[in-house]
């Protein structure tokens, strides 16, 4: 199927997307907050620039658009125009992604993924309970950690591509 839009009106929609500060990176903050954990946001100096940062805790967490980065999950849908170009944009993403949780986990950070699926759509999980478990992994979490929607189809893993 043909993309409804032109090519101008597509890029500037997609080039309006935020990549901070998002609503579902709030909603995970007001969370940790709750939690009573202290944290930074977008640290510049650490791999991957990760969304918040505990360092007591010596714990990262990323919110993950799951369209962005190739999240096998209900709310992902690959781009029926310009596929391979979508595809090769998406390898790369998750490829990024690998080596900033392996860089974080080499200088002693835990990292905890919280993908949107967890937050929006059909098998999101409730408010509370997704606090819940931030704060259960923030307090006895191990190396790399995931949310996602509650019926994933596949839990154990994070990318679809």
């Amino acid at each position: 199927m043909a993309d409804v839009l032109s090519k101008e009106s597509r890029h500037r929609n997609m080039s309006a997307i935020r990549n901070r500060n998002t609503k579902i990176e709030r909603c995970v903050r007001r969370m940790v907050y709750a939690g009573g954990f202290k944290y930074r946001t977008n640290v510049r100096d650490m791999p991957g620039r990760p969304d918040i940062v505990i360092r007591q805790y010596r714990a990262v967490i990323f919110v993950n658009g799951c369209f962005w980065h190739g999240h096998d999950c209900h709310l992902f849908k690959m781009p029926e125009t310009d596929t391979e170009k979508w595809r090769n944009k998406f390898r790369r993403q998750i490829e990024v992604d690998k080596q900033n949780v392996n860089a974080l986990i080499d200088l002693g950070y835990r990292v905890l993924i919280v993908w949107e699926c967890s937050l929006r759509g059909k098998d999101r999980h409730t408010p509370s309970g997704l606090a819940e478990r931030i704060e259960e992994w923030v307090l006895r979490g191990a190396g790399l950690g995931s949310i996602a929607a509650l019926k994933s189809s596949n839990p154990g893993d994070t990318h679809k591509l």
